[in-house]
């Protein structure tokens, strides 16, 4: 029987190729470890609505934790909780993209908006807001958004790339959205078993009992895993179920 009852896979550089699909030999191991009794879950920076189309490929009915942790589902469509950033906040990150000129794009609940497609400022705090996002290849001017952001110190800063920065609620992450699913589940986060490449997977693989850096992962990352698997684009997620999970 595996150490490890819960496995929390990451989408966007890990479980998916390039090309955002789910290979046949990842669908395989997934499918391997949950007849061995394990859970297999989501923990993605996605909203929940671009996370759907997976969850049917694989026929997942598991908890998920989506939007970096600012929400946590107990099973597809049934929310636990969510953790809101508040909308002056939202006005602040949009006038420093709006400043730096820098792509950006913000989650709230049931849409997401972007640098094309922004809302009034009058309808700002009618939204419920889970995420922002700021995209820029000038070194220069993320390193100085992310800068005045920590200086604010009322948001967590990660990363799902090495040219953005992921903004949530202080203190919520994948880990903490983790925990919640470890509670619900009536297991321990040693018990997990959890893949990443990105910043905002850090906490999650140093918290669990094996976190996995994928091979394409940032070398932060790498460092800050207990092990490294292949790429996305070799069907690391199988080697790794297959290697530690299922023996």
């Amino acid at each position: 029987m595996s150490r490890y009852k819960l496995i929390a896979l990451d989408l966007d550089g890990t479980l998916l190729t390039d090309d955002k699909r789910i290979s046949e030999e990842n669908k395989a191991a997934i499918r391997l470890a949950e007849d061995a009794g394990i859970t297999v879950m989501f923990a993605t920076g996605r909203g929940v609505q671009n996370v759907e189309e997976y969850v049917r490929e694989l026929a997942l009915g598991s908890p998920q934790v989506t939007v970096n942790g600012s929400e946590v589902w107990k099973a597809p469509g049934k929310l636990l909780e969510r953790h809101v950033v508040d909308p002056g906040l939202i006005r602040r990150m949009y006038k420093l993209a709006a400043y730096y000129d820098t792509w950006f794009w913000a989650y709230c609940v049931g849409d997401i908006y972007n640098k094309e497609r922004w809302l009034p400022e009058s309808e700002i705090d009618a939204k419920q807001w889970m995420k922002f996002g700021f995209y820029t290849e000038n070194e220069d001017s993320l390193a100085v958004i992310r800068q005045e952001l920590a200086s604010w110190n009322q948001l967590e800063i990660t990363n799902s790339h090495p040219w953005n920065l992921e903004l949530n609620p202080k203190g919520i992450s994948k880990a903490s959205g983790l925990k919640r699913v470890c509670e619900l589940l009536g297991i321990h986060m040693s018990q997990v078993m959890a893949m990443g490449d990105s910043l905002n997977d850090a906490v999650m693989l140093q918290e669990v009992g094996l976190g996995v850096a994928m091979g394409n992962a940032q070398d932060e990352v790498k460092a800050l895993a207990d092990t490294v698997t292949l790429t996305n684009e070799e069907n690391g997620v199988a080697q790794a179920i297959r290697q530690y999970a299922l023996t």
